[in-house]
């Protein structure tokens, strides 16, 4: 019983051996495991918070006011952080959707978060309402960023 036993893992040893096909699949296997290692990696390091070098803040700006009428007049815009904190040295760039102005309107935020620009939005003759858009550019090396839309404003005929 004993002797069939060695000789059974004899003959398997022998086959192994000759089995040239061995590290065929072994390759891909490394492959497929690293890739799922380094996702596994990337999802763990997402979750981990502290790690600032990752994570990118989204602004958002609030126009005052939000709706207005045609002609020249200022708006302020507030630029804020998702806590509500003022960013400074953002620009604001103002330009026409549906409403219309001259050209793209810009300005710088101070201290307090905000910016004021100057437009004269017109509407066309048989239009009752239209919007500006309003973007965000981020202070320059800064973690702000401004993917989302914002607010825009709305241009109502009296």
């Amino acid at each position: 019983m004993i002797e069939t036993a060695g000789s059974a893992i004899r003959n398997g040893l022998d086959d192994l051996r000759r089995d040239e096909r061995a590290i065929e699949g072994l390759p891909i296997r490394l492959v497929i495991a690293l890739v799922v290692g380094v996702a596994s990696l990337s999802v763990m390091m997402s979750m981990v918070s502290g790690i600032e070098g990752l994570a990118v803040i989204e602004l958002d700006v609030q126009p005052e006011p939000e709706v207005t009428t045609p002609g020249e007049q200022e708006i302020a815009f507030t630029v804020v952080d998702p806590d509500g904190q003022p960013v400074a040295d953002a620009t604001v760039v103002v330009r026409g959707e549906t409403a219309r102005i001259d050209s793209v309107a810009t300005a710088r935020t101070d201290a307090s978060g905000t910016a004021t620009v100057t437009v004269d939005p017109r509407l066309g003759p048989n239009q009752a309402d239209g919007t500006l858009v309003v973007d965000v550019k981020p202070p320059a090396g800064s973690e702000y960023t401004d993917d989302r839309e914002n607010t825009n404003v709305l241009v109502v005929r009296e």
